[in-house]
């Protein structure tokens, strides 16, 4: 019988969200996460933030450092050549790579995307922050450059669920209609038990991206609408408890084979503070 090889893939990208707060979330991640010595942590390089203002080329801030970033995380996956992958996010740029190995590797796969926003975002729309057009991307729409960095067969419509999707703006919901992916906008209600075991039974594995922004802000705080001074591109923030979000992912977990797992959108602004403090005192640096 053999033996699932499992990789922990810490891709700690902040450029592609504007925020240097991804890369300390990507990093305090990795060691919250339950251990298991038989799931190697393996990591994509990405320059920690320098506090430089990075230009917006064709529509995309810090272009050649965001793909540079998926060249390499593609890289260390091919290299080790796992069976599953948990990606430790970053922000949500971070499921590209892993998601195109995967899809590579299986057939009849479904990615289950939880998040309040949709993630399909173009240049064109007038935000630059790349994290905002990932399943586009995965999809094949969007910003060609992103699009191309694949090396297998883009996800379809018919392939995708949203959870805790929350309200769109018009370009958003316009992508959504006209490339036929069917969605519920869950400010009332989130999607139900019933339609999540509908959709895995369509698939023989699953893929699983979390943004924790899908979380209420007034709940849980290392989330990005847990900061009144960030804007974004004036979307809101998710309205999900911890015990809805848990209970959704034993659901996904218990009735599917998740192959990949990707979380991100961390942001512990209260411990990176707490980080910071101690980083001014001489003590540490004796």
């Amino acid at each position: 019988m053999k033996i699932m090889k499992t990789i922990r893939l810490l891709y700690p990208d902040h450029l592609s969200g504007g925020l240097d707060t991804y890369y300390f979330g990507a990093n305090l991640l990795a060691h919250i996460l339950p251990a298991n010595e038989n799931q190697p942590l393996l990591r994509v390089e990405i320059a920690p933030p320098d506090g430089k203002e990075r230009t917006v080329k064709d529509g995309i801030r810090a272009r050649e450092e965001v793909t540079e970033g998926i060249r390499r995380a593609a890289q260390v996956i091919e290299a080790a050549q796992p069976d599953k992958i948990i990606t430790i996010g970053g922000n949500c740029i971070v499921s590209q790579a892993p998601f195109d190995y995967l899809h590579g590797r299986y057939s009849n796969v479904g990615i289950i995307w939880i998040d309040a926003h949709p993630d399909v975002s173009t240049p064109a729309d007038g935000y630059p922050n790349a994290h905002a057009m990932v399943l586009g991307s995965l999809m094949g729409h969007g910003d060609k450059e992103l699009s191309t960095l694949m090396k297998h067969p883009k996800f379809r419509a018919d392939e995708i669920l949203y959870v805790g999707l929350q309200g769109l703006h018009d370009y958003q919901e316009r992508f959504l209609n006209e490339s036929g992916v069917t969605y519920k906008v869950q400010t009332e209600d989130f999607i139900s038990d019933e339609e999540i075991q509908s959709f895995l039974r369509r698939f023989d594995h699953i893929l699983v991206h979390l943004d924790i922004d899908v979380l209420d802000p007034w709940l849980f705080h290392s989330t990005y609408f847990a900061n009144p001074s960030l804007t974004g591109d004036g979307s809101s923030g998710g309205q999900m408890t911890m015990e809805q979000l848990s209970h959704m992912l034993h659901t996904i977990t218990s009735q599917s084979d998740v192959v990949g797992l990707t979380i991100a959108e961390y942001l512990p602004f209260d411990e990176e503070k707490l980080h910071n403090v101690f980083s001014d005192l001489p003590l540490f640096r004796e």
